[in-house]
């Protein structure tokens, strides 16, 4: 993640910074982040953690400034202490136990993919899950987006899907823009509705806590603070994918979820999740994680059925064919 903390001019930058930016040295080695100076601002880049921790720093920095600053000392002592509380607090975003109900029951990963995908999560800013259907793939997304909103981590839960037919044509659909959109955005709906009554969920919509919105309508927009989750995501062309990754701004969390063996584009090959898998795999920062029919969780059948039409498209993406590898 990104976040931006902005610096007085003058003698008060120095106080800051440090001469020849020593603060922010000292800064970038305990905490291991990227840490830059420019127009009156410092970018801090990295893990979530660190990067708050480190703007803790900065702030005390930035409220000593007009009475002279820290000694390096006192700079050090600033920065021991709040890596120190870093690494003894536990996210107070993420604690290892989601706190998200369904049916009266928390929210539980089934097998190690699923824990795999809740700890990348976790630790990333920008997940894939590739999978096929019935693997949680969507429902732990969203389960994840629910338990940082309701831990005050974001202030915003956005759900987005294509609007693409899934093989048929329906052709004219009466009613507004949203009666006519809703029938593709009905999964995500079902999603909320197993973790939230319905009146917090009309009350969070209503106050525009909680989105749900077709891809077309995200272009142009910035999203801080957020979880975004794009769901059906092999039904994106790849302008469509880029459209949408640069949506994240500060402070926000993307997920990207879908099925590369039910890609309903004219051309598949078009698919904006292949083309992303192809491009991410191994850029920092970036997670990826296959989920497998082992980890279907809907009825017994439907991991038959996924596995009866294994055979005929590949359902995983494997390093040697340009797919997305481990988490990262």
């Amino acid at each position: 993640m990104e976040v931006m903390v902005e610096v007085p001019s003058g003698s008060e930058r120095v106080a800051v910074l440090g001469a020849s930016e020593r603060n922010l040295k000292m800064i970038r080695e305990a905490f291991g982040i990227t840490v830059s100076a420019r127009d009156g601002q410092v970018k801090l880049s990295g893990d979530r953690d660190p990067v708050f921790a480190a703007r803790k720093v900065l702030d005390q920095l930035v409220r000593s400034a007009d009475r002279g600053g820290l000694t390096r000392e006192q700079v050090l002592n600033v920065i021991s202490d709040e890596a120190g509380r870093a690494r003894s607090t536990p996210d107070a975003g993420w604690t290892e136990q989601l706190q998200v109900l369904s049916g009266g029951r928390t929210i539980k990963p089934k097998g190690e993919n699923q824990a795999a995908y809740l700890e990348a999560i976790r630790r990333h800013d920008l997940v894939f899950a590739v999978g096929p259907a019935g693997t949680g793939k969507t429902y732990l997304a969203v389960a994840a987006a629910m338990h940082l909103l309701r831990t005050d981590r974001v202030r915003k839960l956005i759900l987005v899907r294509p609007a693409v037919e899934a093989g048929e044509k329906l052709g004219f659909l009466p009613g507004d823009i949203q009666q006519k959109v809703n029938p593709y955005l009905r999964p995500l709906f079902d999603a909320l509705h197993d973790m939230m009554d319905f009146p917090t969920i009309k009350r969070f919509m209503e106050s525009d806590v909680v989105e749900v919105a077709p891809l077309a309508f995200m272009r142009g927009r910035t999203l801080n603070n957020s979880v975004i989750i794009l769901d059906e995501a092999q039904n994106t062309t790849r302008g469509q994918m880029k459209m949408f990754l640069t949506r994240m701004g500060h402070g926000s969390k993307t997920i990207v979820t879908g099925d590369i063996t039910q890609i309903d584009l004219p051309d598949p090959r078009e698919s904006g999740l292949v083309d992303a898998a192809r491009r991410f795999r191994r850029i920092p920062g970036v997670a990826f994680v296959q989920l497998t029919e082992r980890d279907v969780v809907r009825h017994q059948l439907v991991q038959r059925i996924v596995e009866a039409y294994g055979g005929e498209q590949p359902g995983q993406l494997t390093d040697t064919e340009d797919g997305p590898g481990q988490p990262g």
